[in-house]
């Protein structure tokens, strides 16, 4: 185990980042079960969320026409605005290794995934991408059903898989939880607002 115990004189910023490694070994090492190893690993690929993607846009585009349609359109937009930010703007802009590629950390955890990205870990792209649509998806269609809460522990079991295979730290995913909530949260606003799509709300 790694000392990961506050020593004196260290900041408020140590402290953060020894709580955040205590918690990355918690859910990677000490929370471990033979069912959350596979379900990690299923809950990161990409084709395991497709269905309801396909799903969510026929209905989407069924029920309410070309209303649906651009509402579609718009989530897919949402999504690739959200992956190019986190990916190719945050990550490099800290350049914060993961910890499956970190000297020290990668030598403590339980690596599971079928390898570890050459891109930074800050912030978490998984976290972001699903957040953001999860966000969207509960702001713009709440109204039909009571349902549509459930994308986000849909979106947090994705983002919590990231730290138990040893890709990313929990501030990782927390941090882009919060920045996809944002971008969903202004992709709602926006949609609602210019896309003259309004028949579609109460």
């Amino acid at each position: 185990m790694i000392p990961l115990q506050s020593l004196p004189g260290t900041s408020w910023l140590d402290d953060l980042l020894h709580a955040d490694y205590r918690l990355l070994l918690l859910v990677n090492q000490e929370l471990q079960h033979p069912i959350l190893d596979g379900a990690s690993l299923i809950l990161r690929e990409s084709l395991v969320h497709a269905p309801f993607y396909l799903f969510l846009g026929l209905f989407m585009m069924i029920n309410f026409g070309r209303q649906g349609f651009w509402w579609f359109v718009t989530a897919l937009a949402l999504v690739s605005t959200s992956d190019y930010i986190s990916s190719h703007i945050i990550k490099e802009y800290f350049g914060r290794p993961r910890p499956c590629r970190d000297v020290i950390m990668s030598q403590h955890i339980r690596f599971l995934a079928r390898y570890c990205g050459a891109n930074g870990s800050f912030i978490s792209s998984h976290a972001s991408n699903h957040f953001t649509l999860a966000t969207f998806i509960y702001l713009t269609l709440r109204h039909l059903g009571r349902g549509w809460w459930l994308v986000f522990p849909w979106a947090a079991s994705v983002a919590y898989a990231q730290v138990y295979v040893g890709v990313h730290y929990p501030s990782d995913v927390i941090a882009g939880a919060l920045f996809g909530a944002l971008c969903g949260w202004l992709g709602a606003v926006y949609f609602k607002k210019r896309s003259g799509t309004s028949k579609l709300y109460p």
